[in-house]
């Protein structure tokens, strides 16, 4: 496929999550939406309307891969579908961008890693928070050197509860692999990019304090984390740890990210866009402190609710589908990801440190 082939696109999931699909979709070059699949007939209507054309629109993912309408595919749908929902995507030998969390469980997700590793076309797991403009030229830095020898990495969100979703599902752990899966694989993910090595130990403390609680459902309460803090030990002994506030809407920044060095600390605040960098300069001495903001473009911010990453996202992917670049995030970077966050469950519940060597990794 050359850079001039047309990309149609299916989205799987015609929810929340995919409307900002349809809209970054629509920012790309040579591509359309050419087909949908939801059960729910408001979602496909909704999904419809933002595309701006009555695309054919199928009750599942098997209609939509059979139909041959279709390139690439979106899987945007709820996070305890996608193992079901790859199968016949990936028998129809579609791309495939896939959102996360990859799977709710340790052996789903370790299933499609298994199944995507001899996969002959693109699998791309959607963390998008690699992709945000001032973080993605925070990890270069980085990785330039500008701290020196990494030794402390620190990731805040401090954030809006969890919105509203088709059928509520996002309300319990069971069908999200709960938040420290569902939310926080974007941060788990971005600790093993920046970091360079595999976690060997988590240690999380979290609770459901203050979100959700006079919520019932089927005569049941919410079951889901709304913040905590996770430690995350490396292999190359670099320590890790996620700050999670989930009633902290007011915040002036939504996610900042500091990375200390054994020469400086480098800090990236979001939305704000800006990059600080902090030397060493030992004590009682003048402070060497310099900022540098990071330009995010207008229509990529006003595409979707993730800094731009989904445009960015997008982008690369698209590239990879025509062969000219690579898959930056695989289904083993989505299995590593899930697998972090569900250790930090397992924490949280158990009150222990968990090593990873107890799912398998």
């Amino acid at each position: 496929m050359k850079s001039t082939d047309h990309i149609r696109w299916g989205i799987v999931g015609a929810g929340m999550m995919g409307r900002e699909h349809i809209a970054n979709i629509a920012l790309q070059p040579n591509a359309s939406i050419t087909a949908l699949a939801d059960p729910v007939a408001s979602s496909i209507e909704s999904s419809r309307s933002a595309i701006g054309a009555d695309v054919p629109a199928f009750a599942d993912a098997a209609a939509l891969a059979a139909s041959g309408l279709c390139d690439a595919v979106v899987i945007a749908s709820p996070n305890f579908t996608h193992r079901d929902v790859l199968a016949p995507l990936m028998d129809a030998r579609l791309h495939i961008l896939c959102e996360k969390p990859l799977a709710t469980t340790i052996v789903d997700a370790r299933a499609l890693a298994v199944a995507a590793a001899g996969y002959d076309r693109g699998f791309w797991t959607g963390m998008e928070y690699r992709f945000m403009p001032p973080g993605t030229e925070f990890v270069a830095q980085v990785h330039g050197g500008a701290v020196g020898a990494l030794k402390m990495l620190s990731i805040r969100e401090h954030r809006f509860p969890f919105l509203v979703k088709v059928g509520d599902w996002n309300r319990f752990s069971a069908n999200t692999g709960g938040t420290m899966v569902e939310k926080c694989c974007h941060f788990f993910d971005l600790m093993r990019l920046i970091v360079g090595a595999e976690p060997v130990r988590v240690h999380c403390s979290g609770a459901m304090d203050v979100n959700h609680r006079d919520e019932l459902y089927d005569g049941r309460v919410p079951d889901i984390i709304d913040n905590s803090f996770t430690t995350v030990d490396f292999a190359n002994g670099v320590r890790a740890m996620l700050d999670l506030c989930m009633f902290a809407d007011g915040a002036e920044q939504q996610e900042d990210i500091s990375a200390t060095g054994d020469e400086a600390r480098l800090d990236v605040h979001i939305p704000a866009g800006e990059i600080v960098h902090s030397p060493r300069v030992g004590f009682r001495n003048a402070k060497q402190v310099t900022r540098r903001h990071v330009e995010t473009d207008p229509a990529a911010l006003a595409a979707g609710d993730h800094h731009g990453a989904s445009f960015h996202q997008h982008a690369a992917f698209a590239a990879a589908v025509r062969g000219e670049g690579p898959v930056i995030v695989s289904a083993d970077d989505g299995l590593r990801a899930v697998a972090i966050g569900l250790a930090a469950e397992m924490s949280a519940r158990e009150h222990r440190m968990v090593e990873m060597r107890e799912l398998g990794l």
